[in-house]
């Protein structure tokens, strides 16, 4: 089983448009709404996949609630840990006609000092029969900086290995408490550690102490790099149009799911990654992979 941890879900809406106009209004069909948030689409591409995942999440308010029954809906085994606080909402504007899709995340709202220790008590009893140990997405306002670090900590005192999609501080210190693999895109990794070259980059969360860094390139594909071994950087030979959101997600699955059956070699890691990003690209939401998934991965070209 691969446990995930999502500390700042959201209810997703995805609008699809013919043609984003900004400044003019748009006449839409109702949005597509879901239980979201890194984690839980991580949890959704590995229960798609054929994996076993299980979900740990806060909910909050009414919103919260919708959250909660939707997964329950859905079948994802889950717990959820209640909070005073509403769960935020996440719009993903998927412009047709340019293949491209504009977000709006809410930052989501503190929680309490007795809510961060409820769901680290949970991870620590849900860790037990875990394979691989995710944490994953944004961390919401006020929020321990290392909480993801003792996500890590967690794993070693398992024996399991983890993976962690994060930015800024989280990212770091979860590298420094030595994190199996981090799986940050080109502009996190920048933002955490400054800089623009990716694999400069990668080495300072190496130097810190992570065992791998795949860094997601977008339409030029990932890059792994691990250490002591020269950059790894595959993609597919033409890039694609479709709804990026979630792509991320599925290369984290991707890891996580290799990583439960003890696979570790960096290169087949980079190469199933890449390829289950690009087929949740071509997906409608995010969460969910293309069914040609298996088929993308030999058609990847190294770089």
């Amino acid at each position: 089983m691969i446990l995930t941890v999502t500390p700042n879900p959201a209810i997703d809406l995805t609008y699809r448009v013919a043609a984003l106009e900004p400044g003019e209004t748009h006449r839409v069909r109702a949005p597509a709404a879901r239980a979201g948030g890194k984690g839980l689409n991580v949890a959704r591409v590995i229960a798609q996949t054929g994996g076993a995942a299980f979900a740990l999440t806060t909910a909050g308010g009414a919103s919260g609630l919708r959250l909660a029954q939707d997964l329950e809906a859905d079948g994802l085994p889950s717990e959820v840990v209640p909070v005073a606080a509403a769960t935020r909402s996440s719009v993903a504007i998927v412009d047709e006609a340019a293949g491209e899709t504009t977000i709006f995340n809410e930052t989501g709202e503190p929680l309490g000092t007795s809510e961060w220790k409820a769901l680290h008590d949970a991870a620590e009893r849900l860790a037990i029969p875990a394979a691989t140990i995710v944490g994953s997405g944004s961390l919401p306002p006020e929020a321990p900086d290392g909480f993801y670090a003792e996500l890590v900590a967690i794993a070693r005192r398992r024996g399991v290995p983890s993976v962690i999609d994060a930015t800024g501080r989280a990212l770091l210190l979860a590298a420094e408490a030595g994190a199996s693999v981090l799986k940050p895109n080109r502009r996190e990794l920048a933002d955490t550690v400054g800089g623009d070259d990716p694999v400069t980059g990668a080495r300072t969360l190496l130097d810190a102490g992570a065992g791998l860094v795949l860094v997601s390139l977008g339409a030029d594909g990932m890059l792994a790099v691990a250490p002591g071994a020269e950059p790894i950087a595959v993609r597919l030979p033409e890039p694609l149009s479709g709804n990026a959101t979630g792509a991320g997600d599925a290369a984290v699955a991707a890891v996580a799911s290799l990583l439960a059956a003890g696979v570790d070699d960096p290169e087949r890691l980079l190469r199933r990654a890449t390829a289950w990003s690009a087929a949740a690209v071509l997906a409608p939401l995010a969460g969910e992979l293309d069914p040609g998934y298996a088929d993308l991965e030999s058609r990847l070209v190294t770089v």
